[in-house]
This record gives structure tokens, sequence and C-alpha cells, in this order.
């Protein structure tokens, strides 16, 4: 007699098995009409599933309006990847399945294709077409299950050695009892496919999709195996938010911060130098600066020291740490000594054997930092310390090194070198507390100051079923704790998700969301007991006895490259001026007001105002598209009546007619306010009054 808890924590009792479903369809017609999954004890199962013990139950349903949850949109994509795989066989006969998973904005499947029928971006309206039919049959997803032997025998005959392999590693690595599989309608009569699950109740509920690009692949992600097609598609509950997730997919193409950044000079990657290492251009080297700028002076406000640290440190620095060898497979390979080299040759050493001689700590080396913080441990041990001279803030423009798969780099937001606007605080317990909200203060000052204030927090705990985290558990309590104290002060929503935590200890992560809707993964502060514990920190408290620092890790922008890539998609490469490259252009008309012109130069450079003159022989209106094209923010057109009045005419970016005149002395006092201030009003704001 299950007894079944409902989030509004009311109980139903049932005499037998029931399902999802049943429980639905007992709390009213309209919940069994809208469910298309559920969560038992947190696990997301089909609505049919076999309800049988005791449990907590979550109904899961087709939203009304808007994108729907996460769980809503994994079952409907799920299932979409099931609809186009059928439609993709229907088309061409003998592609064999591999892999399909949904994804955060969509879904793909794997797939090998006759090399005598290729799959071409062509097909995509076919298969769509086809698509259409299989969801309007509105056929069951009708889960049965075999014997691991049943199951594996029946794979066999069928011929897919890719599900077979997926079968067996399912047996094997996850002692799986037996194999599932799901039928788009009646078993061993329609299409159906080994799967795990879970899905939405019929094909009937994937009501808007579209096939979106193809891709290679390589079975297992291993390149020396076999190649496959991979199809991306996505699914949304109403063609109405499928339409709008187009668009945006429009504009973000339009925002592209790779395409934007060669336009305008941003930034370069460059195969000689090595892919996933930044070049920063001058015009690029103006946004970090001006972003370092600006956070620096904050810094000092709030009491830190600047320090500057090595790119290379001993490989015993990073071992005591952790992270070497926890982060091994993403780090470049450690750089070993040459007299351990030659040594190592003349015994003949293979490459294995000096692997493990260097995870052992037979043989000493050196890596390209991954991380700053054990650098800055170094610098605080450097000195004794007094509970009085906490907290110790140390703060750095440090670049650190991750070994990056080629697939994964993405222009300036995944690379292989970045600089973090790092800094670490050594406190004592008692101050964790305000520290923490310092630091998460600095974040908001940062976001607010460009208008991005649409972001969520996200509070990364351990999870207790994993053995990477390290050190006490009661200092992990207490570092959670703080984290979630600090959030709460913050005045937004946060969430808390266990297994996010950093391997020391756990985090707060600022999550922002772009003007067109985008969320992207920035600032971040985490609480460290572990790394003072591995390092033997102390300090000497009022009892005159030494004390452990608790460490907070904090890095409001994350890392330079990522924010910067970030911004310029935010922006779409129109800066506000303060942070502009080029903040003003002059516009001289003709040659008569050249002399001109160059005076009002020299007041915007006077002023410090980062300014140029164009003294082409164009016509003014194609001087006036060039700098529009990079996305200056003002321009000023210099004629006769303009100098001899002394006064400049001021065109503004993104209005397509001129503002009026302003005295040239009023408009520089203006653009420097604007500038200083950080504000993207001033200027134009005094022609709309």
């Amino acid at each position: 007699m299950p007894r079944i808890t409902l989030p509004d924590g009311s109980v139903k009792t049932y005499d037998g098995p029931t399902s999802a479903h049943q429980v639905a369809a007992d709390i009213g017609p309209g919940l069994a009409k809208a469910a298309i999954g559920c969560r038992v004890d947190g696990e997301l199962r089909d609505l049919g599933a076999p309800i049988e013990a005791d449990c907590s139950l979550q109904i899961i349903t087709e939203p009304r309006s808007g994108a729907g949850d996460a769980d809503a949109l994994f079952l409907l994509r799920h299932s979409a990847a099931h609809v186009m795989a059928e439609a993709i066989q229907r088309i061409i006969p003998g592609v064999q399945l591999a892999y399909g998973p949904p994804l955060e904005t969509g879904f793909y499947y794997d797939m090998a294709v006759p090399e005598s029928r290729p799959l071409s971006s062509g097909d995509f309206e076919a298969i769509e077409k086809e698509m259409a039919r299989i969801v309007a049959e509105d056929r069951p997803f009708t889960r049965y299950e075999t014997s691991a032997e049943e199951g594996v025998e029946k794979l066999k005959r069928e011929g897919n050695k890719y599900k077979l392999d997926n079968a067996e590693r399912a047996l094997e690595e996850q002692g799986a009892a037996g194999l599932s599989f799901y039928a788009t309608g009646e078993p061993g009569k329609d299409w159906e496919d080994l799967c795990r699950g879970p899905h939405v109740p019929s094909t009937g509920r994937v009501k808007a999709f579209k096939v979106m690009s193809l891709a290679s692949a390589y079975w297992r992600g291993d390149e020396t195996s076999d190649r496959l097609t991979r199809v991306y598609g996505t699914a949304f509950f109403s063609p109405k938010e499928l339409e709008a997730h187009l668009r945006q997919l429009e504009e973000a193409k339009e925002r592209d911060h790779r395409a934007i950044g060669r336009k305008l000079h941003l930034f370069h990657i460059d195969d000689m130098v090595g892919q996933g290492l930044v070049l920063w251009t001058p015009e690029g080297g103006t946004v970090r600066q001006e972003l370092q700028t600006f956070i620096s002076a904050e810094l000092r406000r709030q009491g830190y020291h600047q320090v500057f640290t090595p790119h290379i440190g001993k490989l015993e620095l990073y071992k005591t740490s952790g992270h070497f060898p926890y982060y091994q497979e993403s780090q470049y390979p450690p750089v070993v000594l040459r007299e351990s080299l030659d040594a190592m040759a003349e015994e003949g050493c293979s490459c294995a054997e000096l692997a493990s001689r260097m995870s052992a700590g037979e043989i000493e080396g050196y890596l390209l930092k991954p991380m700053n913080c054990p650098h800055h441990i170094r610098i605080f041990a450097s000195r004794p310390h007094s509970y009085r001279d906490l907290p110790v803030r140390l703060a750095e423009f440090g670049t650190v090194y991750r070994w990056e798969q080629s697939g994964e780099l993405n222009g300036m937001t995944r690379v292989r070198g970045f600089t973090q606007d790092d800094a670490h605080l050594f406190c004592t317990e008692e101050q964790v507390g305000d520290e923490v909200r310092g630091c998460l203060e600095l974040v908001k000052i940062i976001f607010g100051t460009l208008g991005m204030e649409d972001y969520r927090v996200r509070v990364g705990l351990r999870d207790p079923d994993s053995g990477k985290y390290v050190g006490n558990p009661k200092n992990w309590d207490k570092a959670e704790q703080a984290c979630r104290e600090a959030a709460k002060t913050l005045g937004v929503r946060f969430t808390e998700e266990p297994g996010e935590a950093a391997f020391y200890g756990p985090k707060i992560d600022f999550v922002v969301r772009d003007v067109i809707g985008r969320e992207w993964q920035l600032g971040t502060v985490q609480v460290d007991y572990n790394l003072p514990e591995r390092f033997d920190l102390s300090y000497i408290g009022p009892d005159n006895k030494p004390h452990r620092p608790v460490m907070i890790h904090r890095a409001p922008f994350g890392s330079m490259e990522r924010f910067v890539g970030v911004l310029i998609e935010h922006f779409a490469g129109a800066f506000p001026a303060w942070l502009a490259p080029e903040q003003c252009r002059v516009l001289p008309i003709s040659e008569k007001t050249n002399d001109y012109a160059r005076e009002v130069l020299s007041a915007l450079r006077t002023a410090d105002v980062r300014a140029t003159i164009d003294e082409g022989n164009d016509r003014v209106q194609a001087k006036i598209k060039a700098a529009a094209e990079l996305k200056i923010p003002y321009m000023l057109v210099v004629g006769p009546r303009d100098a001899e009045n002394r006064q400049v005419s001021i065109r503004a970016r993104g209005i397509q007619k001129d503002l009026g005149a302003m005295p040239l002395d009023e408009f520089v006092a203006a653009l420097r306010s604007e500038i200083t201030t950080r504000s993207a009003e001033t200027v134009v704001a005094r022609f709309k009054s």
C-alpha cells in the first residue's frame, strides 16, 4: 500500500502498485492532461512508471506558457531525438543509430550514415515533414525491459554494433541487471530504440521542432574510431517558443564575439602562436585596461594589495595544493628539468615510465600555473602574521593555463591561456562572513556599472556521495553555511547545487543573463578551509598561539578573456563610452575646416578622451558610415559655421541624424563627465531634455 507524498505535503495512499499518471488523474483531469513525466524520490521517470513503495512524487507538466522548466524540456527533447531518428531511418534505410541525448538548447543524434547516401542540409525539410507525420500519429512511447542476455541477443540480431557497445558498457560499468527499450507504439511492431528514458507519453506531445545543423563526430569521442554524422535539432512546447528561440539564435549570430572582434580589431588568435591563446590588439587592450583600472580602484578602496607571480611553478607546489594530479587532464604537460631528461634518455626511459615517475614524485619538474592560489599562499606564508594583520587581501591579474580540447575552444570564451582578476583573502573564522559579503558587493558593483543586472546566484555545495572533495567535513559544513548566509544578503534568487563545489571548498557563482536571454557563468567566490591546512598556514591569535586562517578565493570577472567576450556579445560591440576603444571621432566636412578639426581633436585628447580625426577626401556621409561601422560612441561633424562659432555638430552612435550643435568646451566637459561616471546617458540626455 504505497503512501505517496506530494510537493504540498499532502499524502495519497493506494491499495497496490500505481503510477504518476493515475495519481495525476485522481487529483484532477486538468493535471492528468498536462502531465508529461514525474520525479519519484527525486528521480526523473516516465509518467506511467510503476510506483510500488512509499515515495515523494512531483508531477511534471507541459507548461502553458514560457519555455518550461529543465525537466519538462529534457523529456520533450529526449523524445524529439527519437522522433528525428525514426524519421531519418525512414528516409535513409541503413542508417545505424549510436547515441542521442537532450541538450540545454535542443538535442542531437550521432549516427552512421551509408557512404552511398550521405546526409546534407538539403535533407532537413524532408526530415521535418517525416517528423510531422510521426507526431501526427501520436503513438505512445512504450517502455519494455529485457534481461541482460535477452537484450544483448536482440541487439546482436539487429546488427547495430554501436547500440550493442552501449548495452555492454551499461551492463559492465553501471552494473545494470537488464536493458530497457522504448517503442514509439507497440513493441515488436513499431520503431524502437535501446534507451534508458524517460520520455513524454506520446509522439503527439512533440509540437514544435526543427532540424538545425550537421557536424562530424567520432564514436565515443575517439578520433581513431568510426566517424559518425551528428544531427542537431531543437524542440519546444509551442511554435511561438520555437520562433522566439530561432530569432534569438539569429541575433546571437549577429552578436558573435568572434565576428565582431575581427570587425572591430579587438583581438586576434593566430595559428603560429597557438589555438586558444589570445592576442589582445590595441583596441581590445584598451577595453581590458579600462576594466582593470575600474576594478583596481575598487580593490584599493577595499584594502587589497596588488601582487605579481610567475607563470610557472615547481610541480611540488601543485602537488601540495592538490591541483596536480587532480586537474592533470586539463593541464599542460609538466616541464622536466633538462638534466633529468638527459639522464633518463641514457637509461632508455619510456614516456609511460616518465609519467609514472613524475606522479610518484621521483622526478621534479615545473608546471605552467593552472591556478594563482598556490603562489598567493606562498606569499602569505613568507612572513609571520598576527590576528591584527588579518584579513590579508592579495590581488593579481594573473595569467593561468589550461589544456582545453581543440574542439572545445571558442574565441575568447573558451581558451588555453587566460588572465583572472584573481584575489585570495586570508582571514580568521570570525571574519569569513564579512569578507564573503565584501566580495559579493564587488561583483554587484561590476554588474551594476555594466548594466548586467539580470543574474542569478548558484551556491555550489559538495556531493556527500562523491570522493573528490578533500578536508574535514566539519569545516565543509562551516564553509557551506557561510556561503548560504552571504548569498541571502544579495536580495536575488539563489539555488543550492550539490556536486558543484570546488574540490577544496564550496562556492558562490554568478550566472548573468544577457540582453537576448542567454546565461553566462561569470564571477565566483569560494570559501576554503582546506588549502591553508595543506600548506600548514598559521597566524598568531590573541592567545599568543598559532591558529589556522580561512582562505577566500574570488574573481568577479572570472577571466578577462571570457568576460570581454561576453561583453562584446552583450553590447554587440557597442561599448559604453568609458569602455569604447575609440570614444570620439572628428569629421571635418572639407579641407577648409581641417585646422579647426585638429583643434577639436587636441581639446579632446587634452581631456583624456580617446579620439581620432578623419581627414580623408571622402564625403562626410561616407566618413559617418565608416565611424558607425566601428561603433564609435560619438562623431563630431565640423564645418565652417562650427569653426566660426567654436562648436561641434554631434552624431551619437545608433541615432541616424545630428543631435544638434554644442559649444566645444561644453561637449568636452559633458563627454568627460560621462566617461568618469561610467554613464551612457550624459551627452545624449542634454539634447533629449
